[in-house]
Formats: C-alpha cells, sequence, structure tokens
C-alpha cells in the first residue's frame, strides 16, 4: 500500500516541559469561562447560568487535555492510531462539548451593551453567515480529511512541529465550526432548519465512512507509518466518528426548538417567523 514505517523530524515527549504551554492553555481557557460565569450570574442572579453548560465547557477542556497531554500526545506521535484518537477527541468530541456550552450566549450576558452590540454585528456580518453555513463547516471539517490523508500534506505536519500544532488548531475551529452550525444553541443567523441540517450530518457521516474506508484498504493514502498502523486508525475513524456523529444528532434534537408561527388575518398559520423578528411579550 505504499506505506513505510514512522518519519518523524521530531520527539515530542523528549523534553519533560512540553507539555507545559497546552497545560496552561487549558487552564487559563477554563478560569476565564467560570470567571465570565461567575459574571453572568452576579448580573442576573434569577436568571443565573446553567450548570449543564458550565459541566460541557470543562468536560470539552477535559476532552483536550487527555487530547494534547501524556500519555496520549507522545503516542500519538509514534503511533498513526494514536493519532486518530487524537484527531477524534480534538475535532469532534471536544467541540460538541464546548458549543454546547454557549459560549457566546454567555459573553453576550456580560459584555456591556456596546461590546454586545458590536459582537452580534460582527455575527450577522457577510464572512460570519457565510463561514457558520452548515455546508462551509462540513467542507472545513469533513472535507479536509482528503486533503490531509491523501496528500502529503499529513506526514509534512509530522516532520513539522509548528505544522503539526496549527493542524490541531484547525481540527478544533472546524470541528467547533460544524458542531455549532449543526447543533449549537448559540444564535446563528444562516442556520437552516433541522431537516436540512439532518441531511448534512448525513453527508458528514457518509464522507467519514468512505474516508476510512478507503484509508483501511489502502487507496492512494499517503501516509507514513505500518499498514497495521494505518488500518487500525481507519477503524478508529470508523467506529469512533459514528458514536461521535450519533452524540451530534443527539445534541441536535435536544437543543431543537420550533420557531414561532403566527395566525393570518383568515385565522390561517402562516409559515414561521424568525426569532429575532418576533416583539417581545407573551
Amino acid at each position: 500500500m505504499g506505506h513505510h514505517l514512522p518519519e518523524h523530524g521530531h520527539d515530542a515527549g523528549s523534553g519533560t516541559l512540553d507539555w507545559l504551554p497546552p497545560a496552561l492553555m487549558l487552564l487559563a481557557a477554563a478560569g476565564a469561562y467560570l470567571l465570565l460565569v461567575r459574571r453572568a450570574r452576579h448580573r442576573n442572579p434569577a436568571l443565573g447560568w446553567s450548570r449543564w453548560r458550565t459541566g460541557f465547557f470543562l468536560g470539552g477542556i477535559l476532552l483536550l487535555g487527555v487530547a494534547l497531554l501524556p500519555p496520549l500526545a507522545p503516542f500519538a506521535h509514534e503511533d498513526f492510531r494514536g493519532h486518530m484518537v487524537q484527531h477524534l477527541l480534538i475535532g469532534m468530541y471536544a467541540p460538541l462539548a464546548l458549543v454546547l456550552s454557549a459560549p457566546v450566549t454567555l459573553l453576550l450576558r456580560t459584555l456591556p451593551a456596546s461590546r454586545g452590540r458590536r459582537l452580534t454585528a460582527v455575527l450577522h456580518s457577510l464572512p460570519a453567515r457565510v463561514i457558520a453555513h452548515p455546508a462551509v463547516a462540513l467542507v472545513l471539517s469533513t472535507g479536509s480529511l482528503v486533503v490531509l490523508y491523501f496528500t502529503p500534506l499529513y506526514n509534512a505536519t509530522v516532520a513539522d512541529p509548528a505544522a503539526h500544532w496549527l493542524l490541531h488548531a484547525h481540527f478544533l475551529l472546524s470541528g467547533c465550526l460544524f458542531a455549532y452550525a449543526i447543533a449549537g444553541p448559540d444564535p446563528a443567523p444562516t442556520r437552516p432548519g433541522v431537516r436540512a441540517r439532518l441531511v448534512y450530518l448525513g453527508v458528514a457521516i457518509a464522507a467519514h465512512a468512505v474516508i476510512s474506508q478507503l484509508m483501511y484498504a489502502g487507496f492512494r493514502v499517503h501516509i507514513h507509518a505500518p499498514v497495521d498502523q494505518v488500518q487500525g486508525g481507519a477503524e478508529v475513524m470508523y467506529y469512533g466518528g459514528d458514536l461521535a456523529e450519533l452524540l451530534l444528532a443527539a445534541a441536535l434534537v435536544a437543543t431543537w426548538r420550533p420557531e414561532p408561527r403566527r395566525v393570518t388575518s383568515r385565522g390561517g398559520w402562516r409559515g414561521a417567523v424568525p426569532v429575532r423578528n418576533v416583539s417581545g411579550g407573551s
């Protein structure tokens, strides 16, 4: 299948302090979220903030810690199966947990009114509306796997520490983007209806299945690793990806709320009215 023994340009586990920067970054992110939660509860004690959302964020940080710190991180540099476990944690499981923590909503509750309006304007801007569309998020998250594993790109990231961290950042950001577009509780101006989102999720499931099967068969893959590692990594992607996407589907169902409808002057029902167009009052 054209596979070779791993060729590593660096030893990720050689430095005893290699794990310190990501650990500090994760702790800082957790601390910042908890600080915002405290501020939100102080500003509006009656409204408060869901402990479930706080738990989701801390769970996402924990998953990132498992992926980026020993013992998994050194193993991922030595064994392609470890890399795939790391990829799933960073690109699928942690993003879902982080998105379910509703960080944008938390920011909007804690920022001053002027900054909140600026953030809302950014979310409604054309670039944000385009990049947050499920089709774009699907290409960035799932479509990029074709470029990564079926071109020499993966081997280049293994040999270059900076490229490897950029790959981690891409996994995380694109995974968060797709989870947000499909099932995020935060407001999304361009999020389509549930049926359309289920279609995009189905495409992602099918694409993961095809990519993992081609990888298992060794069809045009460019991965410098022993055959058993590549096949094991393909199995991890196949079964682990299915589970992650089932959890995303469950999140979609759990976070879905029917859009309000209005009665016409003749007493008939008209199409759903976007939430942002509904005036306040009950």
